[in-house]
């Protein structure tokens, strides 16, 4: 059965962080010093488990008054297409509600787009590159 958590000891950063390694600079080709930044130091972090198995990670920092901005959301390959990314989003936006924030923003890669808007994210502008992958900023309003 698959847990998701709030990433609140230096293990479950550590899954956390092993997770996006996996996924974003093995798997996508992320440059590393792009992949982690000074951001990590104060944001909220979650990981997703089956069993000790860390599967998936997400993380939650504050981007503008009441706004949530919603980064480095990862799933093990091996696991896609299997409910963890929604399970992360569900425990990140419950988090995000607790702390107050009204309104959460992200930046989807364009091949995830139509995942969040599942969710309810609604896509703003025009498409942009970050990270040399293609993307599009997403918004949802939590009230």
């Amino acid at each position: 059965m698959v847990e998701v958590h709030v990433a609140d000891s230096e293990v479950k950063r550590e899954d956390a962080f092993a997770v996006r390694h996996t996924v974003f600079v093995e798997e996508q080709d992320v440059d590393e010093e792009l992949e982690y930044d000074t951001h990590d130091e104060t944001a909220t972090h979650f990981v997703a488990y089956d069993g000790d198995e860390p599967i998936g990670a997400a993380r939650l920092r504050e981007y503008e008054d009441d706004i949530g901005k919603v980064e480095r959301v990862a799933v093990r390959t091996s696991r896609r297409n299997a409910g963890i990314g929604r399970a992360l989003m569900e425990r990140l936006e419950k988090q995000a509600e607790a702390i107050g924030f009204d309104t959460l923003t992200l930046h989807s890669q364009t091949q995830a787009a139509d995942f969040y808007r599942t969710l309810g994210y609604e896509r703003r502008g025009a498409e942009f590159e970050e990270a040399g992958i293609p993307h599009v900023e997403m918004r949802k309003s939590l009230e």
